[in-house]
């Protein structure tokens, strides 16, 4: 299977043609599609949004250099070599679909059942999905370039197409705590659900078990949630299902060629798959029916003091003003 990297200046001359293509055909269809109007904006909005952190200094990790990003926070980044593509994910933001098609596009998992390459998102269980042994990303990157691993990756986001998803922040976390704290998952229970019991819920006695503990009443509740997550005293680096998108994924030091959005999921599920050449033969599944919805935060956060609500969203406010999303009803400016 050959990795052949097109070089940047000539990857350059290809996209300055597609872009000359892409306004004649503009020039002939009397326009540019809504969808593609969208995009603009989104990425244009990303742009301006970085560069006004540029001249402020007000958020300096959003200012830094991409060589000053620690490798431990570029786990995010699924690179598959094969159709020159990095996708940024973001936990609760239909991961688990881009993954199966990461894992599909790479061909690097093999169905049992047929002793070939997963061809269908359907068909990848999901312990292989969420396996990060199942993907190539960019903090593994030191291990197989050494002293070149920064400029490979350099390389990789200049020449290959890069995208990610990205969800109303207020609804990704109902959406996470409903997902993660709101059922007995043991491993959630034990490292973040015990924890928020004990210390905001004040219950001093618990069972091991998430199973047990959710039958005799143990549960946190979505308050106790916020609380942990808004506790100065917290130590303890918040989770990626709960940690700021921006903070995964790097806006302001990678230019990405398409950002989707949650809301909108199909159109640009469709968008991008014809964006990266692969519509012909790779179809999602639609949006899971009984989403999180963004009518529901109003009912969920009803139970939160105001003055948590405008804590929290300063906490998210990059993630509001990066991609785009209103500042919920309710919270008055300050």
């Amino acid at each position: 299977m050959s990795n052949r990297r097109i070089p940047v200046q000539q990857h350059e001359e290809v996209e300055q043609r597609e872009e000359e293509e892409l306004q004649e055909d503009e020039k002939e269809s009397g326009g540019v599609s809504a969808e593609d109007m969208e995009q603009r904006a989104r990425k244009q909005r990303i742009e301006d949004m970085c560069s006004e952190m540029r001249s402020t200094h007000k958020f300096p990790s959003m200012t830094r250099s991409f060589n000053q990003i620690p490798n431990n926070e570029l786990g995010h980044f699924i690179v598959d070599d094969k159709h020159q593509i990095i996708y940024c994910y973001v936990p609760k933001v239909a991961c688990t679909k881009w993954k199966s098609v990461m894992i599909i596009l790479s061909q690097s998992q093999i169905s049992p059942l047929t002793g070939k390459p997963y061809t269908a998102p359907k068909e990848i269980p999901r312990d292989i999905i969420h396996n990060r042994i199942s993907h190539l990303t960019f903090d593994k990157f030191i291990h197989i370039y050494g002293s070149q691993s920064r400029s490979q990756m350099k390389t990789k986001l200049q020449t290959y197409t890069k995208f990610l998803f990205v969800r109303d922040p207020f609804v990704r976390l109902i959406s996470a705590f409903r997902d993660k704290l709101g059922k007995p998952d043991q491993y959630f229970y034990m490292r973040f659900g015990s924890k928020i019991l004990r210390h905001y819920g004040h219950v001093s006695s618990l069972p091991n078990i998430a199973e047990e503990a959710f039958a005799a009443g143990f549960k946190p509740t979505f308050q106790q949630f916020i609380t942990y997550l808004l506790d100065p005293k917290r130590k303890e680096v918040l989770n990626e299902h709960w940690l700021q998108a921006y903070r995964l994924c790097h806006p302001c030091q990678v230019k990405y060629d398409f950002i989707g959005q949650h809301e909108t999921f199909n159109t640009d599920a469709k968008q991008l798959l014809k964006l990266l050449k692969v519509d012909k033969w790779l179809h999602l599944p639609s949006a899971y029916p009984n989403l999180t919805e963004i009518s529901w935060v109003r009912d969920w956060f009803n139970q939160i003091p105001i003055e948590a609500q405008r804590k929290l969203y300063k906490m998210y406010e990059l993630d509001f003003k990066l991609f785009g999303y209103p500042k919920p009803d309710g919270i008055a400016d300050e």
